[in-house]
């Protein structure tokens, strides 16, 4: 049994530097994980790369090739990655053992997450190679100050989740960087009921019905439960990763290792 990671979320909004402090982290506690890079238009990176999906396709290379913008080149080049996912991912993951850990470092491109299929094909093929996937969602922190962006990102989160269907954690990133934190914390666990009021407040009296659908939507699906990250603490990212451990049951079929002991003498 594998296990894997699927880091997703809007252009930056941490999701490099958290597979970075993720890596860095599990090389302080002795443990092993492989960051897959699955940007095709990706140039640095602070982590080693386990496998890099440029060595199948390259944005660069189909702009130019293909006379394409970045957002058609993109959507291209993931395509291809689906048309060969039988061939190329296939052989790079007879590389690892079968219960490595594998964190997917994904586009930014939010099409990719919400209705373009690829990354349901690629979680699918995953999943066919007996790994236990989970989605993690970042959105940054900075982004959440006031109800209407906030609610922006929790549809955006939502759209993932109903198109991976897959085990997910919604991370607020660049906690360290947010002068007042008590700005963000009313939006962790949100009372629908605040949320109604404040949409109601900034939107048209028009607006009211569906201000109350999207605030009972948020409440009723129970994803507005968000998981600060605050990459200045080593508890912090040591948190979020327990939390995703347990969703893709990490450990579990792990051996009890029992000592045995002498009886004691009489």
């Amino acid at each position: 049994m594998g296990y894997a990671q699927l880091v997703m979320g809007p252009a930056g909004s941490g999701k490099s530097t958290y597979c970075s402090s993720l890596y860095d982290h599990c090389q302080t506690i002795g443990r092993t994980m492989h960051i897959v890079n699955l940007d095709p238009a990706a140039e640095n990176f602070n982590y080693p790369v386990a496998m890099d999906i440029r060595e199948l396709v390259s944005l660069d290379d189909v702009m130019e090739e293909l006379g394409l913008g970045p957002n058609g080149g993109l959507i291209y080049c993931m395509e291809h990655l689906e048309e060969n996912l039988d061939e190329w991912l296939t052989e790079e993951l007879d590389n690892y053992l079968d219960d490595d850990y594998l964190v997917f470092d994904c586009p930014g491109q939010i099409e990719l997450f919400s209705h373009v299929p690829v990354l349901k094909s690629f979680v699918a093929h995953l999943q066919r190679k007996n790994f236990n996937v989970c989605a993690v969602y970042l959105l940054d922190s900075q982004f959440i100050t006031d109800v209407t962006k906030f609610i922006s990102g929790c549809m955006a989160s939502l759209s993932a989740m109903v198109q991976l269907e897959l085990p997910h954690v919604n991370i607020l990133s660049k906690m360290d960087l947010v002068r007042n934190k008590r700005d963000v914390d009313e939006y962790l666990n949100p009372d629908p009921q605040f949320l109604l009021s404040e949409l109601n407040k900034r939107m048209a009296p028009q607006f009211q019905k569906l201000n109350k659908s999207l605030a009972e939507l948020v409440n009723d699906y129970s994803m507005v439960s968000f998981i600060p990250l605050d990459l200045g603490k080593e508890s912090s990212i040591q948190y979020v990763l327990s939390q995703i451990d347990c969703c893709i049951q990490y450990g579990e079929d792990a051996e009890v290792k029992v000592k045995d002991f002498d009886p004691e003498d009489d």
